[in-house]
């Protein structure tokens, strides 16, 4: 069982819409004509990250609240991994993506999208995006997969023949295929009377809940590392920084959070350097 859909899948997705918007578009303009479906599939099924095998087999044991099963009316018993939030009682109200996705950035005044990629087993990973550059504001993250840039997939490349292709891309219009991060969840709190949102965390992994606070009703769950805040990145953050950024945050505060268990796998793969002054890394 795959967890993703192909990065083809994607692509004829975004010719259906196409098409569909060609109905009342002026007939001069096709905009399926400027799609192009690769007849190979470089990333077949998506079933690794980082090559770490996220199999059922794999899930069970080591994030076994991802996967529930369900008897079908003919008595089969199914198993779903990464349930949505409506099909888990433990995951309650929160969204687990596990998609492709389209982004269209550009460049800054000076010349720069403010994102940094890493080569992991034969894939690119983004390690790092300039809090308010052009790529924090076209939605990358931190842990996402890059599978094409400017529909050239990059799969094999490594990560200075990517920032190439990002220099020597125009200003505008740059596009690339992303993957999301495997079993991310982005939950809404409220804070109580007293600022609070009903967790405890060392090192950005949630160790502990208030009984019924926000936290707890709502669906977080310990072992799991901090990703972002009000989609602020806050990985290699200290604890006091991601505090002050919870505090700084409105009365409604959204969590990203990933299982600490993908977590490490991610860190161990990226250079340790990346986290330790990330505002004096080098972005393209």
């Amino acid at each position: 069982m795959s967890l993703y859909p192909s990065l083809e899948d994607m692509k004829v997705d975004n010719m259906v819409r196409a098409q569909m918007a060609q109905d009342h578009a002026p007939s001069h303009y096709n905009p399926s004509a400027m799609l192009r479906v690769p007849t190979g599939q470089v990333y077949p099924t998506l079933a690794n990250y980082m090559g770490l095998e996220l199999s059922p087999a794999t899930i069970a044991l080591n994030m076994p609240e991802y996967e529930i099963q369900t008897v079908q009316p003919s008595g089969a018993v199914t198993t779903l991994v990464a349930p949505l939030s409506s099909q888990s009682k433990s995951l309650a109200k929160a969204t687990v993506t596990q998609a492709i996705r389209q982004v269209v950035l550009c460049k800054d005044r000076d010349g720069k999208c403010g994102i940094r990629l890493h080569s992991v087993n034969n894939g690119v990973f983004v390690c790092y995006v300039v809090n308010g550059s052009p790529a924090a504001l076209a939605g990358l993250r931190f842990g996402d997969q890059v599978l094409e840039i400017n529909n050239i997939a990059v799969a094999g490349m490594t990560m200075d023949e990517c920032h190439g292709m990002l220099k020597k891309a125009p200003a505008n219009g740059i596009t690339m295929a992303l993957r999301d991060r495997p079993f991310e969840r982005t939950i809404t709190l409220h804070k109580d009377s007293l600022g609070h949102v009903g967790f405890q965390f060392k090192d950005g992994n949630i160790v502990g809940l208030v009984k019924d606070s926000s936290a707890a009703r709502n669906g977080l769950l310990t072992d799991h590392q901090i990703l972002e805040v009000n989609t602020i990145n806050v990985v290699g953050m200290k604890d006091k920084e991601i505090s002050r950024v919870i505090e700084a945050s409105p009365n409604v505060v959204n969590i990203t959070i990933i299982p600490n268990y993908i977590y490490k796998h991610m860190i161990s793969k990226m250079s340790t350097s990346l986290f330790k002054e990330q505002d004096r890394t080098p972005a393209v």
